[in-house]
C-alpha cells in the first residue's frame, strides 16, 4: 500500500512539475480576475485606468497609461508585460487595435487573458480570451472599453457601459461611477478588495511629474470602491490646497485664501486645510477672523491622543522664512489662543 501512495505521489508531482514548465501560465502571474475600464474624454484628452478585484494591490499590475500615449488595462490571468509593452507600441506609432493584436498574437496564455486599451486619438480594442473565467465580457465604445471577468453575473460590464455613457463631469469622477455601478450590478464573485484610479495628461508636457494627474490606490479594504471614491474627493480638496501654495510663492495671498477656503469647505474635518486659510486670512491682514480657525485647530490637536501641539509650535516658525506675515503682538495672539 505504502509503495502504491508513493508511486501515485510521484505521478502527481511529476505532472505538476510538468505543467509549471511547461505551460503558458507562469506562478508569477498575478490572478487579477476584475472589472474595470479604459477611456479618454474627447474634450480634454485625459486618458485613464479604474480598476477594482479581489486582489491584493490590483492596480500595480492591472493599469497602465502614459501622457501622449495612451492607457492599458490588463487582467484575468494578467500578462502585466502587455502594459509597458502595450504603451511602447502606442508610442512607436500603432493604434490601440494594431497594439493589441500584436500582444495577444504572440502569447501562447492568450485564452486566458483580457485586455483594453485606448489611444491618444480615442481608438478602442478590447479582447477578452474563450477560456477567462465566466462571467466574463467587454463591452468596446466611443473612447472607452469596459471589461469584466470571473463576475458573480453576465451584466457586470453592461451596467458599467450604461453608468459611464450617461455620466456627466471630469473623466475621474465618471471612472468611479463605472466602478459604482459594476459593484451594484454584482460585481467579482470572490468579493472586494483594492481598487485603483490612474489619470494622464493627453499631451505629455515633458515632464512626469505634471503628466500624471491622479494616481490613487486602495490596496486592501472591505469596500475599496468606496474608499476610492473617498480618497478621490480629498484629491481634489488637496488640488486647491497646492494651487493655495503656488499663490503664496508668488505672493498671491488673497488666491491663497480662495483655494485654501474652498479645500476647507470641501473637508472641514481637516486640520491641514483650516489651519493654512487661518495663515493665508492672518498674512492678509485678517487677523481677527483668523483667530476662531486658528483656535479650532489648536484645539482639536492638543486634544488628540500622542498629541506634541504641532499646529501651534509650527506657527512661529513660518514669521522668519514669510510664510506668515504678522506683527509679534499679533503672532502672541495667535499662539496665546485658549
Amino acid at each position: 500500500m505504502k509503495r502504491i501512495i508513493s508511486v501515485l505521489l510521484f505521478i502527481i508531482f511529476s505532472f505538476i512539475t510538468a505543467y509549471a514548465q511547461n505551460s503558458f501560465f507562469k506562478f508569477e502571474n498575478p490572478l487579477a480576475h476584475t472589472y474595470s475600464i479604459v477611456a479618454r474624454d474627447p474634450v480634454t484628452g485625459e486618458m485613464g485606468v479604474a480598476v477594482q478585484s479581489h486582489w491584493f494591490s490590483v492596480g500595480s499590475v492591472v493599469s497602465w497609461a502614459e501622457a501622449g500615449v495612451g492607457a492599458v488595462a490588463t487582467q484575468s490571468l494578467v500578462n502585466v508585460s502587455f502594459g509597458p509593452r502595450g504603451l511602447e507600441m502606442l508610442k512607436s506609432g500603432m493604434t490601440a487595435q494594431e497594439a493589441l493584436d500584436n500582444l495577444i498574437a504572440g502569447d501562447e496564455g492568450r485564452d486566458y487573458r483580457q485586455l483594453a486599451i485606448v489611444d491618444a486619438k480615442g481608438n478602442v480594442a478590447a479582447y477578452t480570451g474563450k477560456k477567462c473565467i465566466p462571467d466574463a465580457g467587454h463591452i468596446a465604445g466611443d473612447n472607452f472599453s469596459v471589461q469584466a471577468n470571473l463576475m458573480i453575473n453576465d451584466k457586470i460590464w453592461s451596467a458599467m457601459n450604461k453608468a459611464f455613457r450617461e455620466s456627466k463631469g471630469l473623466l475621474a469622477e465618471k471612472l468611479i461611477e463605472a466602478l459604482e455601478a459594476a459593484q451594484n450590478a454584482g460585481g467579482d464573485i470572490r468579493g472586494q478588495q483594492s481598487a485603483s484610479i490612474l489619470i494622464v495628461r493627453g499631451e505629455s508636457t515633458g515632464k512626469v511629474w505634471e503628466d500624471r494627474l491622479i494616481d490613487l490606490r486602495v490596496e486592501d479594504h472591505s469596500d475599496p470602491v468606496n474608499e476610492l471614491k473617498r480618497l478621490l474627493k480629498i484629491h481634489r480638496a488637496y488640488e486647491h490646497m497646492n494651487n493655495g501654495d503656488l499663490a503664496i510663492e508668488k505672493n498671491d495671498m488673497q488666491l491663497a485664501t480662495k483655494e485654501y477656503s474652498a479645500a476647507e469647505e470641501m473637508f472641514p474635518e481637516n486640520l491641514e486645510m483650516k489651519y493654512w486659510h487661518a495663515v493665508t486670512l492672518a498674512s492678509i491682514g485678517k487677523v481677527d477672523e483668523s483667530l476662531p480657525l486658528f483656535k479650532e485647530v489648536f484645539d482639536k490637536d492638543e486634544n488628540l491622543p500622542g498629541s506634541n501641539a504641532g499646529w501651534r509650535t509650527l506657527t512661529p516658525r513660518l514669521v522668519p522664512i514669510g510664510l506668515l506675515t504678522v506683527s509679534e503682538e499679533d503672532l502672541n495672539k495667535i499662539i496665546s489662543l485658549k
